[in-house]
């Protein structure tokens, strides 16, 4: 008998388009039917919308589109995926793990909880930077390596494209609004020059500290001078629609925006790069923020079986490869990214690779269910420093404290 499942997937109209039609071809080659929603593009909401079905046993979503840093707070409401894929496979649950070498190891890591593996990695994220080639080139400008060499050439190109009339152009462009978005981008500030990742491995409060401080100091600084005050209220989707309009120079965005930004119809095609972001300086690191989305099964779903072989589908080599052509997403599989027509068609790629690269982990796994608290605290602090309201060192100084009393004793748990 046919069956219906639900699947909430995709983030943007050209995501939520990939993920419609593999769904689909699953469930026509399966007999059976598959609704595929919406879910709202900021992570923040989409995350309230899952805990406000979840919470309360709805059975009216299958299978979920997560973020890497919600398996640790979603974990009680997912189904553990391994004792599923041992049984199909007809092997032994020990087995079954072959299936998950597959895998980026760092990404099935982050998914098991306590022994239970709550979703599949679907592909992975992390930030980069971008820039008009076409004008770095004519200005006779390097790729910026540090901060302080990303200032100093936004500035030059900013009045320069100024100087031509267009005054919309700015330097640089990122996302600055209170909301998920921000701490990745002020981890990576934090990680470039050398002040942590706000919270230790081990639990320890570690954001107050000079170099921290220095970091969102410098971030403000920013503000109105190759940064529009526009900034603290953008999302993915507003920076990457003002770059694409020609009207910046540099902006920190994910690696879909590539796909975006050199589209047939696009205003930049041909015309960008893509980089490594910034170090601190001399003694600093090229960090950037360690992003992605899996996909995960609700345990109450009336038909959980085929909810992990959907997933399984949307995780396949095949899906995972022309996702990567057609958009652009980075597979969770790394023996895919060795692929010549990838390698070609998305220069980032081997920028993985690259000895220069640290790739950063937002403090989730040791937050656990605590993270989205712990996210929210961080946001708030950082865009008060933005938004001139208070400065880094009495913000720091709160937000340790606040963290403090949140930890319990130094435990999120």
């Amino acid at each position: 008998m046919a069956e219906q499942l639900t699947i909430s997937c995709g983030r943007f109209p050209a995501e939520h388009e990939f993920c419609r039609n593999a769904a689909e071809r699953w469930a026509e080659a399966r007999g059976h039917e598959v609704r595929v929603l919406a879910a709202p593009a900021l992570s923040d909401e989409r995350l309230a919308l899952y805990q406000e079905l979840l919470e309360v046993g709805a059975q009216r979503l299958d299978v979920m589109e997560i973020d890497i840093v919600w398996p640790g707070k979603l974990a009680p409401h997912l189904a553990d995926l391994r004792p599923y894929l041992a049984a199909e496979a007809g092997e032994e649950a020990e087995d079954a793990k072959s299936g998950e070498a597959a895998f980026f190891p760092s990404l099935i890591a982050n998914n098991s909880i306590d022994g239970r593996l709550v979703a599949l990695p679907w592909f992975l994220d992390l930030g980069l930077l971008y820039y008009r080639r076409d004008l770095l080139e004519a200005a006779g400008l390097e790729v910026p390596q540090t901060w302080r060499q990303l200032a100093d050439a936004a500035v030059i190109l900013q009045d320069g494209q100024r100087a031509y009339g267009d005054s919309r152009f700015w330097g640089f462009i990122w996302q600055g609004w209170r909301y998920e978005g921000l701490t990745c981008n002020a981890i990576e500030w934090l990680a470039s020059w050398g002040g942590g990742t706000l919270i230790a491995a081990n639990g320890r409060i570690t954001v107050d500290n000079p170099d921290a401080r220095f970091a969102l100091q410098r971030a403000s600084d920013w503000i109105e001078i190759i940064s529009p005050h526009a900034v603290l209220t953008s999302t993915e989707t507003e920076t990457l629609e003002q770059f694409a309009a020609g009207n910046a120079a540099f902006m920190r965005h994910w690696p879909y925006a590539w796909e975006e930004l050199n589209a047939e119809d696009s205003r930049v095609r041909g015309k960008v790069g893509v980089a490594l972001l910034p170090k601190g300086g001399a003694q600093g690191v090229h960090a950037a923020t360690l992003g992605g989305w899996q996909l995960a099964v609700s345990k109450y779903s009336a038909h959980p079986e085929l909810a992990v072989d959907l997933v399984r589908y949307l995780t396949s080599s095949e899906v995972q490869r022309e996702r990567a052509l057609e958009g652009g997403y980075i597979p969770s599989r790394p023996a895919l990214l060795g692929l010549s027509e990838l390698r070609q068609q998305q220069p980032y790629l081997g920028l993985l690779e690259s000895a220069d690269l640290t790739l950063v982990a937002r403090p989730s796994t040791v937050t656990g269910a605590q993270y989205t608290r712990v996210s929210e605290l961080f946001q708030n602090s950082v865009h008060a420093i933005l938004s001139g309201a208070t400065t880094a060192e009495t913000a720091l100084a709160l937000l340790a404290e606040e963290l403090e009393l949140l930890s319990e004793a130094g435990s999120f748990r």
